[in-house]
């Protein structure tokens, strides 16, 4: 079967055991080199780095945002906001979703402390993730390509996130989950999925922008593959869930704190810390603003080549997703949610340092850099991988000390 070709009975099956031990090996490699590179960063690190000298892998798992989430599962979330100096909202727990602090808090529970808890539900949902990336990939890639993918994902520039404090990884297993449903047409798993996904990470309203623009392609498709009636039930009603779940946190944050933009407020308190002054939002305000603030402020290069480059990475991103064939092998399902997950960013994002890190939803396009067949080529690409691994690495937990080095 060529590469890409989907019939009607699905993609031919490898045995669920064989490919969940091929892809164990595969991550279980990628880990152990993780592990060295953490090793390593934790004894370059010095008096002016973030975890300061004599800092070892349990240092790693709690640095940055992995506080926060130790810090919540610890002591909840506040009524009352806390307050800067000059009045604003200061940091605080609200920015931060419940579920991964509170299961890694149970799960560390027999082992007494957070950290080996947040440590083994990124390592195990990373894992998952991975065995659900290539059964999506695979129901239109071959099963080489498919396991190339989880193997550029599984040693990505970011896969420390498989070993830390973070709860990228559950939400990257949920998304996986919910994405591989909606290809398979199995709606009825996603009423369970999406509240998960609103719970452990920001961004489940991409996920409604996402099922709408299916929706609608679906409608307009349906000459080709029939759409019945309870399919349309069926996205209607996940895509307004998806849409309740997404705002449903910051109804929660102003219910308990008695303030109304508590959640809004709470985000924005981080961007004062690149912003001085009284940040306000509305939707691409935080991308214009970036590119005045680092082509400009940072830079010291002409403001308005920010907004040129905005604007062409935007068209270059577009093309790619429309015309790129690699891209287009992957199924209008990848295709739609990277087009929302991106849409949804330049609404809401301030980028910075972190932008890398907010990219990794993207993760089920590793499967078009994996279609092509050269071994070259593919080594190639887990080298850079590996590369770029360190770099992060490096740069956010063994140095962490200046303002582009924030995870």
């Amino acid at each position: 079967m060529a590469d890409g070709q989907l019939t009607a009975a699905g993609p031919p099956t490898t045995s669920a055991a064989r490919v969940a031990l091929r892809i164990g090996l595969i991550y279980l490699a990628a880990r152990a080199l993780t592990t060295t590179l953490l090793l390593i960063a934790a004894q370059l690190s010095g008096a002016g780095s973030r975890m300061g000298e004599g800092a070892d892998l349990g240092d790693v798992v709690v640095a940055w945002d992995g506080q926060w989430y130790w810090y919540l599962a610890e002591t909840g979330y506040p009524t009352e906001l806390p307050r800067t100096e000059s009045g604003q909202v200061g940091e605080n727990a609200w920015a931060f979703m419940p579920l991964f602090a509170y299961l890694a808090k149970f799960v560390g529970m027999p082992f007494g402390h957070w950290a080996v808890g947040a440590f083994l539900v990124s390592f195990l949902a990373g894992y998952a993730a991975s065995v659900v990336l290539y059964h999506l990939l695979r129901l239109r890639l071959d099963d080489t390509a498919a396991t190339w993918a989880v193997v550029f994902f599984a040693s990505a520039p970011l896969a420390a996130l498989f070993q830390v404090g973070y709860a990228e990884s559950l939400n990257l297993l949920w998304l996986f989950l919910a994405l591989w449903c909606v290809m398979r047409r199995r709606y009825a798993w996603l009423y369970a999925l999406v509240p998960l996904m609103a719970f452990t990470r920001p961004g489940v309203l991409a996920f409604s922008l996402f099922l709408a623009l299916f929706g609608l392609w679906r409608w307009f498709r349906r000459d080709h593959e029939p759409l019945p009636a309870r399919e349309i039930v069926h996205i209607v009603a996940l895509g307004l869930l998806a849409a309740v779940a997404g705002f449903a946190w910051q109804v929660l944050a102003g219910w308990v704190t008695g303030e109304q933009g508590a959640y809004l407020a709470t985000e924005l308190a981080w961007r004062r810390n690149w912003l001085p002054g009284d940040a306000a939002f509305f939707p691409f305000e935080g991308f214009v603003s970036a590119a005045a603030f680092w082509f400009g402020t940072m830079w010291h290069l002409p403001p308005v080549l920010g907004y040129v480059v905005l604007a062409a990475a935007v068209l270059a991103v577009a093309a790619a997703l429309l015309f790129v064939p690699q891209v287009k092998r992957l199924g209008v399902e990848v295709r739609l949610w990277s087009a929302s997950y991106l849409v949804y960013l330049l609404l809401v994002f301030f980028p910075q340092s972190s932008i890398f890190r907010l990219l990794v939803p993207l993760s089920p396009l590793w499967g078009a850099v994996a279609a092509p067949r050269s071994l070259a080529w593919r080594i190639g690409v887990l080298m850079a991988c590996v590369a770029g691994q360190w770099w992060w690495i490096y740069n956010m937990y063994a140095m962490g000390d200046t303002a582009w080095r924030v995870p």
